[in-house]
């Protein structure tokens, strides 16, 4: 694997790419709730349907980032997830990295955004699932 060269990318850079990829999960779930809510009769809710959207939420970004390095929205915004450990410095990072972001960012909004406030405290421009995940998040310019 080559490593992917650039520099972390700003939490404007990073915003954007999220809600970028907001809208991409929210068609994916609309996708995965029609089937539901035409062939029920029952209202479509529950601890079974939220679990669901829960593993298709994890699915769609443990894909991405593992696969290629980059969600859709992460591609148009240029920025590149990389992983920071020793062994794999500027590389694709692993499932268990990919598992340990989601969850730094599950932390990260449940904080109501503190944690990915904190690129702006850290002095290598780090949020919290990139502390948890020894990852990076860089900007790729063309």
């Amino acid at each position: 694997m080559v490593p992917v060269p650039g520099v972390s990318a700003g939490l404007l850079r990073r915003l954007g790419a999220m809600v970028y990829d907001t809208l991409l999960v929210l068609a994916m779930w609309l996708v995965t709730l029609f089937p539901l809510v035409a062939l029920s009769n029952a209202s479509v809710s529950g601890a079974a349907v939220q679990s669901l959207l829960f593993v298709e939420l994890f699915a769609f970004f443990a894909y991405f980032w593992v696969a290629r390095g980059q969600t859709l929205g992460m591609l148009v915004w240029r920025v590149h997830l990389v992983s920071a450990t020793e062994s794999g410095a500027g590389c694709k990072i692993t499932p268990k990295q990919a598992l340990l972001r989601f969850v730094g960012a599950l932390a990260a909004f449940l904080t109501l955004g503190l944690g990915y406030l904190w690129i702006l405290v850290d002095a290598r421009r780090r949020a919290w699932p990139d502390l948890l995940s020894q990852t990076r998040v860089l900007y790729v310019p063309k």
